[in-house]
C-alpha cells in the first residue's frame, strides 16, 4: 500500500506563499487520484484540492480557487499544492491523501490512504 509523506508546512505572513509536497511510496502516484485536505483546530476536516488519476482533471474548494494550484511530478513520485496569497483562514493542518478511483475524489472518505499531516500558520 502506499505511504504519503507531506512537507512544506511553516509559518508565513498573509499575502505569502507556500508549498507543500507529499512525496509517495510504495507505490506511484500515477495510479492514484490525489487529493488535499485540511483541518483547522476545532474544526471538521474540509475539502482542499484534487487531482484525478489520470491527472487530466483538477478540482478547488472555492475558498482556494485562483489561489491554490495541485500538480505532480511523476518522476519524483510526489503531488503539489502550491499555495499563493495566503490568508490567515488558510491556517490549518495540510493533508495529502490517495485514492485508487478515477473520478475525482471530493470527499474525505472517498480517499484510501492518508499522510500525517503538516502545519500551516499564516500570520496577520
Amino acid at each position: 500500500q502506499v505511504q504519503l509523506v507531506e512537507s512544506g508546512g511553516g509559518l508565513v505572513q498573509a499575502g505569502g506563499s507556500l508549498r507543500l509536497s507529499c512525496a509517495a511510496s510504495g507505490g506511484t502516484v500515477t495510479d492514484y487520484g490525489m487529493g488535499w485536505f485540511r483541518q483547522a483546530p476545532g474544526e471538521e476536516r474540509e475539502f482542499v484540492a484534487a487531482t484525478s488519476r489520470g491527472g487530466g482533471s483538477t478540482y478547488y474548494a472555492d475558498s482556494v480557487k485562483g489561489r491554490f494550484t495541485i500538480s505532480r511530478d511523476n518522476a519524483k513520485n510526489t503531488v503539489y499544492l502550491q499555495m499563493n496569497s495566503l490568508k490567515p483562514e488558510d491556517t490549518a493542518v495540510y493533508y495529502c491523501a490517495a485514492r485508487r478511483g478515477y473520478e475525482l475524489g471530493l470527499g474525505g472518505s472517498v480517499y484510501d490512504y492518508w499522510g500525517q499531516g503538516t502545519q500551516v500558520t499564516v500570520r496577520f
